[in-house]
């Protein structure tokens, strides 16, 4: 039988599931002590003021967006090469999203098409930690006009760092996700981080419905059984007690899962350096890679064959791959829509095209990244 390494699992097992019984017991399964509980941790963990669970990032960077107030002829500049939530979100508030184009070592934004992009009605830029590294914020702010709001998807980032600063705490605000690709999980879910008070408490009723007050104060106040006043119009974006359960738990582990992929990230780098087609993902200087994922580039000049084809062998030997992600401006709706062409942001483009994850996750032995690095070897001859 084929051996097969998946491109990712979540590593879990008993202390999550005995993280869940407290909330099932009591009853309290929706927003309350245990997101309250996660959402002091992570704020801890990443140096920021405030931090506030979501159903996911991507409604926590519709949040982040709405809470600016964020809307119909303001404009979005976001990197070309990201998953497709990132732009969404920026429709979903009747904005615009302008793509602006990435490094091809990085696969960041890059600061300099961002300057190319700004408009009178650029409001702000998304910039995406891409895989886990820190985007170059300080050449992003240093192209902007002050008033542009800087807004981190840190999806794939929880944990990284540069210059010591956490992701999270570079920009006006930021969000994380806990999907099961990503380091840390609660299934589905998201962490919004700010030092922004005015931002955090708006985003923090706009979470709830536009709820004055959270359903845990009013229930734990003197007279819960009236209801909170509604002046904002706003969404149902609050993560279970039974999430930050979980939650607590897993981030209670995230340096120890950090720091072994790191481990194996060095000895992917170290034990595939020599094979001319594939270029290894880069390494911080001075900060933390939180190793969402070990992103690859085949170089098509140089490879026995096409990017595709690799993975389908790879495939074939129960070796999970995956493209980096996609170049948004690439995908149907928005090509259709914008009138976009793949040439029009070529370093997206080529790496839409050329890059390739190989597994890389907490769950994964000695003797299975060895394998990946004996097949990808073989591939060479």
């Amino acid at each position: 039988m084929t051996r097969q390494i998946q491109i990712s699992l979540p590593s879990t097992g008993e202390e999550e599931w005995q993280a869940v019984r407290e909330p099932l017991m009591t009853g309290w399964l929706t927003q309350g002590p245990k997101v309250a509980a996660f959402e002091k941790a992570f704020a801890e963990r990443h140096q920021v003021k405030h931090a506030l669970a979501t159903t996911s990032c991507t409604t926590g960077l519709h949040l982040i967006l709405a809470a600016m107030g964020i809307g119909p002829g303001d404009e979005v500049i976001v990197p070309a090469f990201t998953w497709v939530a990132t732009a969404n979100v920026v429709l979903y508030c009747g904005a615009a999203p302008v793509f602006a184009d990435v490094d091809r070592g990085t696969n960041n934004i890059d600061p300099e098409d961002v300057a190319r992009k700004l408009t009178p009605r650029t409001k702000a830029v998304i910039a995406v930690h891409l895989f886990g590294l820190c985007a170059d914020m300080k050449g992003l702010r240093k192209v902007l006009p002050p008033e542009i709001k800087i807004i981190e998807d840190a999806a794939c980032a929880s944990g990284a760092s540069h210059h010591g600063t956490p992701a999270g705490g570079f920009g006006d605000a930021a969000t994380f996700s806990f999907h099961p690709r990503k380091s840390i999980t609660t299934g589905e879910g998201g962490m919004v981080t700010t030092n922004d008070d005015v931002l955090a408490e708006t985003a923090n009723m706009l979470r709830n419905h536009g709820a004055g007050i959270s359903e845990e104060q009013r229930h734990r106040g003197p007279r819960p059984y009236l209801l909170p006043e509604f002046n904002l119009l706003g969404f149902n974006y609050r993560m279970t007690d039974l999430q930050g359960a979980v939650g607590l738990v897993q981030l209670g582990k995230l340096d120890r899962f950090i720091a072994e992929r790191q481990h194996w990230a060095e000895y992917y780098r170290d034990q595939l350096a020599d094979i001319p087609w594939l270029r290894m993902p880069q390494f911080p200087d001075n900060g933390t890679h939180a190793w969402q994922a070990f992103v690859t580039y085949v170089d098509p000049e140089k490879a026995p064959m096409p990017r595709n084809d690799i993975m389908e062998r790879l495939q074939a030997q129960g070796i999970a791959t995956r493209p980096g992600t996609h170049a948004v401006h690439m995908l149907g709706y928005y090509r259709d829509r914008f009138g976009l062409k793949a040439n029009d942001l070529p370093g997206a483009r080529d790496c839409n095209d050329n890059t390739m994850a190989i597994p890389l996750h907490n769950r994964m032995k000695e003797e299975d990244y060895e394998y990946v690095i004996r097949n990808l070897r073989e591939i060479s001859f």
